[in-house]
């Protein structure tokens, strides 16, 4: 019982900071990464910091996944990055190396006091951090007795190393696995957190998803493969180099624990990841080259109306699952691009493929929206903080209104049919007409789509002008129409026809802008 209680509240309380974390520098985090340049140094540089900060690789993984999914980031930038993850993992070893049970009960009881006791949620979430953190370093788990392999089945278990280096170096504290054990054990838990990223491509058909998982799992294993070549010498480089830094001799023993252990496990740790990175930013092309290589190759003819498949098991990370949300809107807005680009084809001549997918097209859309929404629900009935509240419901207002716009696509769809089933024929005044309100709505839809990739200054001015031009067209569009009726230049027959197909893209304007706002405010 002792063993099971003690390793219990030492998981509790990494997940409880690692989430307390996430949630208090989640959106800054994400800004951060979104913004990340194509230098690889910088790109390590920042990946090794914003781990550092939410104490998950698997969480900056995941995020990544999304961000290359949704084009935010090309997939050598993200290699980079998770270069860096990897370093800034092994903070949580360092801290714990610091034996810092000192603070452990001061740390409870303020972390309780903010976490159940404030009335706000910021301050409810630091105390998540803060309680974590004292239950982190709660001095109970002295008698663990678990078997050498249980480190890399908890690392897949918790997704997280940083849990499972700490209990390793708790187990070697406590003289239940020598230094050099504990060591190898803390490699292979470096490979163990590469299952998160692995299983959050399940199901993706986004080739470079896959690459940016793959290039992680390549990353741990080459890395653990060559240290293993060279670990009789690599033990004692730690050993001297710890010395070196003015900790004692690993065999010493104070109250019969192994206290100086810890820190040459988080040196070992901490050595062997920036080591990795050296070697892996040295050969990056390489790495680029090897994972492209084993994984699978773009699928160019993919099935066109497929339904994107979020895993629950990441709804714990917000921050992961938003930007994979996220992904997915804007791989659903350039479908919908796509298909209004055609559909305004038919406007001039008829196309009866174009045409005949009009039901395809609308289910596809109203499918996406329920599958997206569901998953969205889901996580806003989690923990969230109120940013990404806000974030969760401007997300649900693009969607419905994405869906709003396969709606009108739909209409004009029906309207062209029943005009070239009549044989009507527009004026040519009509014509341009139509093709000049179309080819605006399609330009708004550029910007909007260009704004989701990459934020630029000035959008949601640019959002309000394209709104007012579409419906002052609409307005000029109608009076000059009814000039052509009363001069008898138009048939009132094909008139309704007319009307009705700027209304609709009018409408399409007015969704537009909707979305626009949205985007302004979450992007």
């Amino acid at each position: 019982m002792q063993t099971l209680g003690g390793l219990g509240l030492f998981i509790l309380g990494m997940k409880m900071m690692t989430e307390g974390l996430q949630a208090t520098a989640g959106q800054k985090i994400r800004r951060i990464l979104e913004a990340i340049s194509s230098n690889r140094f910088m790109g390590c540089a920042t990946g090794a910091g914003v781990t550092a900060i939410i104490q998950s690789s698997s969480a900056t993984t995941v995020m990544l996944i999304g961000f290359v999914s949704a084009s935010i980031m090309s997939f050598e930038q993200a290699v980079g990055v998770i270069i860096g993850a990897n370093i800034g993992t092994t903070i949580t070893g360092q801290m714990i190396a610091f034996n810092l049970t000192k603070l452990a009960l001061p740390a409870i009881a303020l972390g309780v006091g903010l976490k159940y006791f404030s009335k706000k949620r910021n301050y409810r979430r630091i105390g998540d951090i803060v309680l974590g953190f004292g239950l982190l370093f709660t001095e109970n788990i002295g008698g663990i007795l678990l078997c050498v392999f249980m480190g890399t089945v908890l690392t897949i278990a918790v997704q997280s190393s940083s849990a499972t280096v700490g209990l390793t170096m708790t187990l070697a504290v406590s003289g239940l696995l020598t230094y050099p054990i504990a060591l190898a054990l803390v490699l292979g838990e470096n490979i163990g957190t590469t299952v998160t990223a692995q299983l959050s491509t399940l199901g993706s058909n986004n080739a470079d998803a896959h690459r940016t998982a793959n290039a992680h799992t390549i990353f741990n294993v080459v890395g653990v493969g060559i240290i293993l070549l060279i670990f009789p010498w690599f033990v004692d480089i730690v050993e001297v180099i710890t010395l070196k830094l003015g900790a004692g001799a690993v065999t010493h023993t104070v109250k019969g624990e192994y206290v100086n252990v810890a820190r040459y496990i988080a040196n070992g740790h901490t050595l062997f990841n920036v080591i990795n990175a050296l070697v892996f930013l040295i050969f990056l092309p390489k790495l680029v080259q090897l994972t492209i290589l084993i994984s699978p190759k773009p699928d160019k003819g993919q099935e066109r109306y497929r339904l994107p498949e979020f895993d629950t098991g990441f709804i714990d990370s917000p921050i992961g699952a938003l930007a994979k949300v996220k992904g997915e809107i804007i791989n659903n807005m350039e479908f919908l691009h796509i298909n209004l680009k055609k559909l305004s084809t038919c406007l001039m001549i008829r196309d009866d493929d174009i045409l005949g997918e009009r039901e395809a097209v609308e289910d596809h859309l109203d499918d996406y929206q329920k599958v997206i929404i569901k998953y969205l629900t889901t996580i806003y009935q989690g923990e969230v903080n109120e940013p990404e509240a806000k974030e969760i419901s401007e997300m649900m207002r693009i969607v419905n209104n994405i869906e709003r716009l396969g709606d009108s696509m739909e209409n004009v769809s029906k309207i062209l049919e029943r005009i070239y089933d009549n044989n009507f024929e527009f004026t040519e005044k009509a014509k341009g007409d139509l093709l000049a309100i179309s080819g605006q709505v399609d330009k708004f839809l550029s910007l909007i789509v260009k704004e989701m990739h990459e934020k630029t200054e000035g959008f949601y001015q640019k959002a309000l002008e394209y709104e007012d031009s579409i419906d002052q067209m609409r307005e000029d569009m109608r009076y000059q129409h009814i000039e052509r009726l009363r001069q008898g230049e138009c048939m009132v027959d094909i008139g309704v026809f007319f009307i009705a197909l700027v209304s609709n893209y009018e409408k399409m304007g007015d969704y537009c802008y909707n979305i626009a706002t949205g985007v302004n405010r979450i992007i």
